[in-house]
């Protein structure tokens, strides 16, 4: 049967794999670890790379999580017979910010969740989000997701775009906050062999597909008009992160270390007062892809 622990190293060896991935894409950037340790029980490795010459900042975050039920978790299951048990959290969170305006945000999460009392479940997803969205990059993306998916249900992808379409949303602005990409929650319904096995591959498809979308758009050139168009979708997914996202309300909720729940934040983002892009720009084409329900 496997077990948690199995799990859990693995998501530690992944952590490794894309933190050398990453790095040796960058040429410069080194990710320095954090090890922190949660007074309730558990802790993890937080590892930032920060001015690079491709990331200006990113984490590529494990955590390994224990102790009483939260609050949270007794009141959406209605069960007070939960006070006895515990829980036990583990995964890998990632959020990478570039330097240049063409090269996408990319944020992705692998993660296991079970309780004493025999509940478990899996969850996940990886989305992309392009200051200027490239149509050829944004099927690519797509088209990768499909093909992990694809190798274990056709079902999945379909579904799991419209969640990611659906989660991924920023209701208050009425838009998506990228071109999206998969997100899956409280998978249990298969064995947890294959469900584990599934969640393996979302996680071995991130370092590639992410090196390739650097390695098509580091280089291109831009100007100071497109780096404050930058600030303010980076704003957008700071709006995000800190009103909707549940991996953030987790973290913060379990009493989780705080540095490490909000490397998901840019250095620097941007708000301005009711700005609307010109007509026939590339900011507004932008704004015009980001729609749930369109088929990359």
């Amino acid at each position: 049967m496997l077990s948690k622990e199995q799990i859990t190293e693995w998501f530690k060896e992944l952590q490794d794999s894309i933190c050398i991935a990453l790095e040796m894409e960058d040429g410069k950037g080194k990710f320095e670890e954090d090890n922190w340790v949660r007074e309730e029980g558990g802790g993890g490795r937080t590892r930032i790379i920060q001015n690079g010459n491709v990331i200006e900042k990113g984490g590529v975050n494990f955590s390994a999580v224990f102790g009483e039920v939260p609050t949270f978790l007794k009141n959406e299951q209605n069960s007070a017979q939960l006070n006895n048990h515990t829980f036990y959290a583990t995964g890998v969170s990632i959020v990478i910010h570039p330097n240049s305006p063409m090269v996408p945000i990319i944020h992705m999460n692998v993660r296991y969740f079970e309780m004493s009392n025999g509940v478990w479940w899996f969850g996940g997803g990886i989305d992309l989000t392009p200051h200027y969205v490239v149509e050829e990059d944004a099927r690519f993306f797509h088209q990768q997701l499909k093909n992990t998916c694809d190798r274990y249900d056709i079902s999945y992808y379909p579904e799991y775009k419209k969640w990611a379409d659906d989660y991924f949303f920023i209701p208050h602005r009425n838009e998506t906050r990228g071109v999206g990409g998969i997100f899956f929650d409280r998978l249990n319904k298969k064995s947890k062999e294959e469900l584990f096995g599934f969640v393996q591959e979302v996680g071995k498809t991130f370092a590639p597909t992410y090196v390739e979308l650097m390695k098509r758009n580091k280089t291109k050139s831009y100007s100071e008009d497109n780096k404050q168009w930058q600030l303010l979708r980076r704003g957008r997914y700071v709006e995000f992160n800190l009103v909707y996202d549940k991996g953030t309300k987790f973290g913060l909720e379990t009493n989780g270390r705080i540095e490490s729940i909000l490397m998901s934040l840019p250095q620097q983002a941007g708000w301005q007062y009711n700005f609307t892009p010109e007509k026939g720009s590339p900011e507004e084409k932008t704004l015009s892809f980001l729609k749930k329900g369109i088929s990359w």
